[in-house]
């Protein structure tokens, strides 16, 4: 989350699975009746399996322990699948109130001759270290407000309700590489050079050291060149902006980290007090698009959440009558397009890919009708069963793949109200209002029996060699659960799906390797961490084939390892 440490001033101013005895029915809103109408899918399921053992604390491994591995691990992979997610949900008596919340645990499964060890450890951050040494949670996180602490007076106490919250450094979202360094990160301005042999924490990074921005995202892109890009919010005298980042590739010594980042461009919010969340955001070869959804964060709530016992969760809150709108930045000049494209309210956390092509810009990434998602992920939600649990999942919108198709050539003689998409095999529409606004409607990438895997998330492509430029596969995860339960490849040629899924085994974020001198797309192996909330000590690392999705072989973990977020692959090559 976007640390706010600037407001103050700004202020002033087998389908594998039919084993599984589960009900489903999925139905859609009467609002589908109209074919641009917005949808909102749901799959009303009952018997939905409880997943309460895949979000407790573990113990974390620090020296590599060997795998059994069954089947075949290629012998031509040569690195390590590097994970982050929360590991540690309490710190004596006090507990955490939300997923996001839990302490930041790294893991390592590294590949070699066929052969794979694991290790991992509790990231070193001020949080972890603070919390520990006090055995109880002396640093807030999103969903949590840690309390005043009782070693100081009453009046100490009181007085501390009325100081500006500080950011976490609990970098638990994902791993990512700035200039040939690995580094985690959350949405803070903290992030950590983390060392991918041992997974030590060596060196706390912070972004506003750098730039004039309160935080960045845990998901930059990077161009082929090693130049990353990141976005990120401030909060100043001048107001609130979201802020296009530029990290350059090359290093500048042993001890550079973020020297010679910029802005590249800095956007005003549609409402200055209510910015928007954003999780990620996409880009093209040209472009950088910004995804400003209604998922509103309220910065007077967040201001006074400290004095009203509040967390920063309780400050974010959907409106659904406010519209989408896509910024995009030219990535040469920095310059935004004065022409905005707007769409019905949505949600989204996760791109797929975005491309130029004959005029448009597609831009492919998952998405939800409902915003409500991020507040739905609190630990008494994740550990429920029964029909609690029924009611839980029944109560979140699904998200599904979709493509927005944006014409990039708009002047003053382009006409009003008629569709511009003039691409014969894609059903989005985008319908000029004035000169300066193009309302847009989706095409689905998706058939309707991704309904009966509670949609997609988790998007992976080849990025290496797709990113940017049209494309034809992306993988994800089905979720017939809060957490993922299948492994999905999707064709964009025809829209069909292949799914990995057995009864019980809930796995990770799908990650695409190549294969030696590959020459078709789908030409390698995916990676996924698979756990089950059935049996002690039962997680393991799978290989499919990504051409034909089945399996190749897995290595099985004698340890218990959480559910986690996102995670790379650090080729050893």
């Amino acid at each position: 989350m976007q640390t706010l440490s600037g407001l103050k001033n700004a202020f002033r101013i087998y389908k594998g699975c039919s084993s599984l005895s589960l009900y489903r029915m999925s139905y859609i809103t009467p609002h589908t009746l109209a074919a641009n109408d917005k949808r909102t899918c749901y799959t009303k399921v009952h018997g939905v399996q409880s997943i309460a053992p895949l979000v407790r604390s573990v113990e974390e491994t620090p020296e590599p322990i060997p795998t059994i591995v069954k089947g075949t691990i290629p012998k031509w992979i040569h690195g390590s699948l590097l994970r982050n997610g929360p590991g540690k949900f309490e710190f004596g008596n006090q507990h955490y109130n939300h997923w996001f919340d839990g302490m930041a645990l790294l893991h390592r499964f590294q590949i070699e001759g066929g052969q794979v060890t694991y290790r991992s450890r509790f990231l070193r951050s001020d949080s972890y270290k603070q919390n520990s040494e006090r055995n109880r949670i002396m640093v807030s996180e999103f969903g949590t407000l840690a309390l005043p602490d009782p070693c100081k007076n009453i009046f100490q106490r009181f007085l501390s309700r009325f100081e500006m919250p500080k950011s976490t450094d609990n970098a638990s979202v994902n791993f990512m590489k700035y200039k040939g360094d690995y580094y985690v990160s959350t949405e803070t301005n903290f992030m950590h050079r983390v060392d991918p042999e041992t997974l030590e924490t060596k060196q706390k990074v912070d972004w506003s050291k750098f730039l004039a921005v309160n935080g960045a995202t845990a998901h930059p892109h990077v161009d082929p060149d090693g130049t990353a890009y990141n976005m990120g919010n401030s909060y100043g005298k001048k107001g609130t902006f979201y802020n296009i980042i530029m990290v350059p590739p090359k290093t500048e010594g042993p001890e550079d980290t973020l020297n010679g980042a910029k802005i590249l461009c800095s956007i005003a919010p549609h409402d200055k007090s209510k910015p928007s969340y954003y999780h990620s955001f996409g880009m093209s070869e040209n472009y950088v698009v910004f995804i400003e959804q209604p998922i509103k964060m309220d910065l007077i709530k967040i201001l006074t959440s400290k004095l009203k016992g509040k967390a920063l969760s309780d400050c974010i809150y959907w409106d659904p009558n406010q519209e989408t709108i896509f910024h995009l930045i030219d990535k040469q000049t920095g310059k935004e397009s004065q022409v905005k494209y707007h769409a019905k309210a949505m949600s989204t956390f996760h791109q797929i890919n975005a491309f130029e092509q004959d005029g448009f810009l597609m831009l492919d990434m998952c998405c939800s009708d409902d915003g409500n998602a991020i507040n739905n992920f609190l630990i008494q939600n994740m550990r429920k069963s029964g029909e609690a649990l029924d009611k839980m999942y029944d109560s979140i919108g699904r998200p599904y793949p979709r493509r927005f198709v944006l014409p990039l050539n708009i002047t003053k003689e382009t006409p009003l109200e008629q569709n511009l998409n003039t691409r014969c095999d894609s059903k989005a529409t985008a319908v000029c209002r004035t000169e300066n606004q193009v309302f847009c409607t989706f095409e689905d990438l998706h058939g309707d029996d991704l309904n009966d895997y509670g949609g997609l998330e988790f998007p992976h492509i080849n990025y290496a060699k797709y990113n940017t430029k049209p494309y034809r596969y992306f993988y994800g995860c089905g979720f017939r659960n809060l957490v993922g339960d299948s492994l999905i490849k999707m064709d964009l040629g025809n829209k069909k799906f292949k799914v990995w899924c057995q009864p019980d085994l809930y796995p990770s974020e799908p990650v695409f390797i190549p294969s030696p001198n590959a020459v078709e797309e789908d030409d390698g192996i995916i990676l996924s961490v698979v756990i089950t909330p059935t049996k002690n000590q039962s997680s393991f690392l799978l290989v499919l084939d990504a051409k034909t999705f089945e399996e190749l072989g897995r290595a099985e973990v004698p340890v218990n390892i959480p559910y986690g977020f996102h995670g790379t692959f650090s080729s050893s090559v």
